[in-house]
């Protein structure tokens, strides 16, 4: 009995080695053909160079330039190397979003002599945690809007098209946003029923391409508008002039990604990529502008705000001497300012690297100039761009803004991974692409929650530096808090490199009264 098992296993492992040997065999003959095709295929092509003079191993050169990406992400960057996030500043959003702790040890990995870097002076007697005080409100639009917008929200939801995004990103936002009681920026791509899904307020972003509020011509249409503005949640309207990442270039949302639903919503041909125009058509002066300004804040009611990417500076001064000569009323409610390396879905490199100026420089330069013409208490100042850390957000208060937004900041919060594949459609995580297989990834209610720790732990970190410095709440923080480094590697006062504007003696003495009426009567100027 035992002979015959024996002779039974014998003869089976010798099937099995006789199998074994056909497949490696076969496997031997496949891999020959394979590399006789990948042979005349490279040595006939004309694009490639290396392929064609190395046949089949020149091909390793893409594949290594392809895995060498993943490499350096993963196992040879450092904390603070990469581009345009670094580690550190993605793996504190992501604990901040997870609500696990953020806090580090042993010491910092931040070097403190690197030119541009922001040093915050704490008090020798900081605020205690029960004499600090929840941030101030603020009110835009008072005394211009029918229906000013006040909210009390430091942090924002930068714009972000739908589109650009997917359907359960745009979900997971708004119902974060809500729960933390911040706004959500549509970006240019219209309102659909996913903004207004978790009932947070929304700012209405009207593109060069009008999506959303267009006539058959493309042309800005007051009935679609005010239809927009009927909607309780949205409370303000932005005109978009540039985007950091690509000032002078219109949006671009490629073909794969114009899927049926959101050519509906664009009122555009579904499959055919979209490209915005570089420009609003109607709008080429400041006049243009400020009529714009005027005309969206007739209609609408709402707050009525323009978002720049701050290069040539001398409109500026055009912009706040027209105003002037209007009337104050005629003022822009808000200007939203853009870093020339804020983020996009798409866009040439030549722009993307080159153009515009980050908004280090653009914000005070900014309000420096309201300052000069006495308009910093009618204007607002929202900024953005690469704006995710509690420390950035302290920066910007300290120069000057009212409000902080921040756009992959949020699609840090819902899970991306800085991938580098928005414009492909092919996003790992979700957030980018419309391919439903991929979007199965990013559950709504888990990213949701994300949106809300996000905006939550950074607002009560940007509280904790205010409490250092001495002040009660994160509004009061000025110039005077902060230090940054200059090329010698030394801590100078922000106030010598900016320091405190005084109003132009022609306008300092121009008073207006923003709870009741923003018109103004000087120098011929009329409301």
């Amino acid at each position: 009995m035992s002979g015959f098992n024996l002779q039974s296993l014998s003869e089976f492992t010798a099937a099995v080695m006789q199998l074994i040997s056909f497949i490696f065999v076969v496997l031997i003959f496949v891999a020959i053909i394979v590399l006789i095709y990948f042979y005349i295929a490279d040595v006939t092509q004309t694009k490639q160079a290396i392929r064609r003079n190395y046949p089949v191993i020149g091909r390793f050169r893409y594949f290594f330039e392809h895995i060498g990406e993943f490499f350096r992400q993963y196992f040879f960057a450092l904390d603070r190397e990469e581009l345009p996030f670094n580690r550190a500043q993605r793996a504190w959003v992501y604990r901040a979003a997870k609500n696990v702790d953020a806090t580090v040890a042993f010491g910092s990995t931040r070097p403190l002599n690197q030119p541009g870097d922001i040093l915050f002076l704490n008090c020798l007697f900081p605020t205690l945690t029960e004499d600090a005080i929840p941030a101030k409100d603020v009110t835009i639009g008072q005394g211009a809007a029918r229906d000013p917008y006040t909210t009390s929200s430091l942090f924002n939801i930068s714009g972000m098209s739908f589109g650009a995004l997917s359907i359960p990103a745009i979900r997971a936002l708004s119902i974060g946003a809500k729960k933390a009681g911040i706004w959500l920026n549509t970006g240019e791509g219209a309102l659909s029923e996913f903004h207004l899904e978790g009932g947070c307020d929304i700012v209405f972003q009207i593109g060069t391409a009008k999506y959303g509020v267009r006539d058959d011509k493309g042309a800005l249409c007051d009935i679609k508008l005010a239809a927009v503005a009927a909607h309780p949640q949205v409370k303000m309207f932005e005109i978009k002039m540039s985007q950091g990442a690509k000032p002078g270039k219109g949006g671009i949302l490629p073909g794969e990604k114009v899927t049926a639903i959101i050519a509906k919503t664009r009122n555009i041909p579904e499959g055919v990529a979209s490209i915005s125009p570089n420009g609003h058509p109607e709008i080429s002066s400041i006049e243009d502008l400020l009529d714009m300004i005027h005309r969206v804040r007739e209609v609408t009611g709402k707050p009525v705000g323009f978002k720049v990417v701050i290069g040539t500076s001398g409109w500026l001064d055009d912009l706040c001497k027209a105003i002037h000569q209007r009337g104050i009323k005629s003022a822009p409610d808000f200007i939203t300012i853009d870093s020339a390396d804020g983020g996009t879905g798409a866009a040439p490199q030549s722009l993307i690297d080159f153009m515009g100026q980050p908004i280090k420089r653009s914000l005070p330069l900014v309000v420096d100039k309201l300052m000069d013409y006495n308009l910093r208490g009618r204007i607002k100042i929202i900024c953005s761009g690469k704006l995710i850390n509690p420390s950035d957000v302290a920066w910007a208060l300290c120069m000057g803004a009212d409000f902080v937004t921040s756009a992959r900041g949020f699609m840090f919060a819902l899970g991306c991974i800085q991938a580098l594949q928005c414009n492909k459609n092919t996003c790992p995580t979700g957030i980018t692409t419309h391919n439903e297989d991929l979007q199965k990834g990013l559950d709504v209610a888990d990213k949701s929650e994300r949106v809300y720790q996000f905006a939550s732990k950074l607002m009560y970190e940007v509280g904790m530096i205010a409490h250092s410095c001495g002040v009660t709440e994160a509004r009061q923080l000025s110039r005077e808090y902060t230090q940054i480094i200059n090329e010698q590697g030394i801590p100078m006062d922000m106030l010598d490199l900016y320091p405190i504007h005084q109003p132009i003696a022609e306008y300092a003495q121009i008073k207006y009264d923003l709870g009741k009426d923003v018109s103004l009567e000087h120098g011929g100027g009329e409301s």
